[in-house]
């Protein structure tokens, strides 16, 4: 018995038989050839065929994973078609007289170097997928079958690491858990892991793959990180009954279904969810969560090749309004930009992305843009309880502009004769420490508060959350942090809003209390934890 640490990225114990994925890497040649037409006329078949393989994953990942998650693969179907990417290949197969794969395999290695030199990160992660479609295309040419793992009804399949392409076509029903030798709690890998309910541990070194066989019973703790190679009768004795306790506490929550959101001694907090498009509204109510906390638009932008139009936004946000059936619903205006790139919207390359021109920097300089948005956002509220937040605020100024913009809006809609809701709340994202240390002034202003702990964490700590090399100094329990939150629930109750947590602390169970203690109204998870955060907020009493 062996024992390895990594790093969880996905909370649940998975036991059975390892299955080392192999790479059917093909090893690839320099070739001199004459006919360099038909070498570019083999690349376009091979990219064609690629094209609709990527094509049918998406459609698995759709359906396992949802949209959002499944957005990927249709950056890597555009990606095939990059026009420095594919004058590259041909101009050396051009100029060099050499065989497809050749020129395939040189373009992917000088493409994935720059993208991992660059500073931003959102370019850095496009580095391993220029390698995973440059190996797609080259597995095509060579007639090269794609990676597999060695098949066992209960695989706990290990890696060097996954692509995202890798880790959709696996068979959800045979995988147990992931392991991989290297990879980042932030790669495309380990969110799709987590959307998929898997245990996943990563970044376990090289060494790991090097001692491990396939059919070797192993166990997999998703908690601690903690892998655990060819375990005695104890260990596998031990680690079935936390299974089984594991599953057991799955199955309980699932009773807190109907149950209200209520501590001890009788304080109540609302329990939303967050959301990234239409696909999750089933999620949200399969979990009992009691409105939308975080809608984020920007899906519609993301998945458009062009602006979406008034109408467009409309139908999306009339349709989650409506099936909510008089749930609060609060949509956030678009939040493009840092690692939210959209091609059509024309920015510019920065040298700090993060800091930049995003989200409601683009709306207030742009404001045919959000004008737009706002139109459909209004004329949707009548179907609904709606509420609109708007990210990324710094200062006062910002959100009297808003409200003048928000005016503007409707003014237009009275002289077109459209119907809009006057019980529409606004509210800003508190996701800077400059609308945290200002959130007095901030307060009057508005609604209601929604901290944005994930950029809060960011711009309080000067650390890149993408960053997989400083993850050891991001410390999400930061007491600055911390205090930041407490002052704007104080300012908000002071000035008569109410305020949430839309984070990714708002799932975190071991600050529950504290945030009840300081005051929060609200908490918004990812559907899958609403029934864990009730659980926990049914057990604290503040009376103590």
């Amino acid at each position: 018995m062996k024992k390895y640490s990594g790093k969880g990225v996905y909370g649940a114990i998975a036991i059975g038989k390892i299955s080392v994925l192999k790479k059917n890497d093909a090893a690839v040649t320099r070739v001199h050839v004459e006919d360099t037409a038909a070498e570019k006329a083999r690349v376009e078949k091979a990219k064609q065929a690629a094209a609709e393989q990527l094509q049918a994953i998406h459609d698995k990942a759709l359906k396992e994973v949802g949209e959002t998650n499944a957005q990927i693969f249709e950056i890597h179907i555009m990606m095939l078609e990059d026009e420095d990417y594919n004058e590259s290949i041909a101009n050396i197969i051009d100029t060099q007289q050499v065989n497809a794969e050749y020129a395939v395999a040189v373009t992917s290695d000088n493409f994935a170097e720059m993208f991992a030199a660059m500073d931003d990160a959102y370019m850095q992660a496009r580095s391993a997928d220029v390698r995973d479609i440059s190996n797609r295309i080259i597995a095509n040419l060579t007639g090269a079958a794609d990676s597999s793992a060695e098949s066992c009804d209960s695989m706990i399949v290990c890696a060097d690491d996954l692509a995202p392409s890798e880790t959709v076509a696996l068979d959800k029903d045979k995988v147990l858990a992931f392991v991989t030798a290297h990879g980042s709690s932030n790669s495309h890998t380990a969110i799709l892991a987590r959307n998929m309910n898997i245990p996943a541990v990563i970044g376990m070194g090289d060494e790991f793959l090097t001692e491990i066989f396939s059919g070797t019973p192993a166990i997999v703790d998703g908690y601690t990180g903690t892998v655990i190679v060819d375990p005695d009768e104890a260990t596998v004795a031990e680690y079935t009954a936390k299974r089984t306790s594991d599953e057991e506490k799955k199955r309980l929550l699932q009773e807190l279904k109907g149950k209200e959101n209520v501590t001890v001694d009788g304080r109540k907090i609302n329990i939303y969810a967050n959301i990234s498009g239409i696909d999750n509204i089933g999620a949200v109510l399969l979990n009992d969560a009691g409105g939308i906390g975080l809608f984020r638009s920007e899906f519609l932008y993301l998945e458009n090749s062009d602006f979406p139009t008034e109408e467009q936004q409309f139908h999306a946000y009339k349709r989650v309004l409506e099936s909510m059936a008089g749930k609060k619903v609060i949509i956030r205006t678009l939040d493009i930009g840092a690692d939210k790139q959209v091609g059509y919207f024309g920015l510019k390359k920065e040298e700090n992305p993060a800091l930049g021109y995003r989200a409601i920097r683009i709306c207030l300089t742009r404001p045919e843009i959000f004008k737009t948005q706002l139109r459909a956002l209004y004329r949707a509220s009548v179907y609904g309880n709606l509420g609109i937040m708007f990210p990324m605020i710094t200062s006062v100024k910002e959100v009297e502009r808003i409200k003048e913009i928000c005016e503007e809006v409707k003014a237009e809609l009275r002289s077109d004769g459209i119907e809009y809701s006057d019980k529409i709340e606004l509210g800003i994202m508190i996701e800077t420490p400059a609308a945290a240390l200002i959130s007095d002034r901030l307060a009057p202003m508005v609604d209601f508060f929604s901290v944005g702990t994930n950029d809060l964490t960011q711009y309080t700590l000067a650390c890149d959350r993408q960053n997989p090399d400083i993850e050891e100094f991001i410390d999400t329990h930061h007491e600055a942090i911390l205090r930041l939150i407490e002052m704007s629930a104080e300012n908000a109750h002071k000035n008569g809003a109410w305020i949430g947590i839309c984070g990714e602390l708002a799932a975190d169970t071991t600050l529950t209390e504290r945030f009840l203690r300081m005051g929060i109204d609200e908490l918004s998870v990812s559907p899958s934890f609403v029934l864990k955060v009730r659980d926990a907020v049914r057990r604290t009493d503040l009376s103590e």
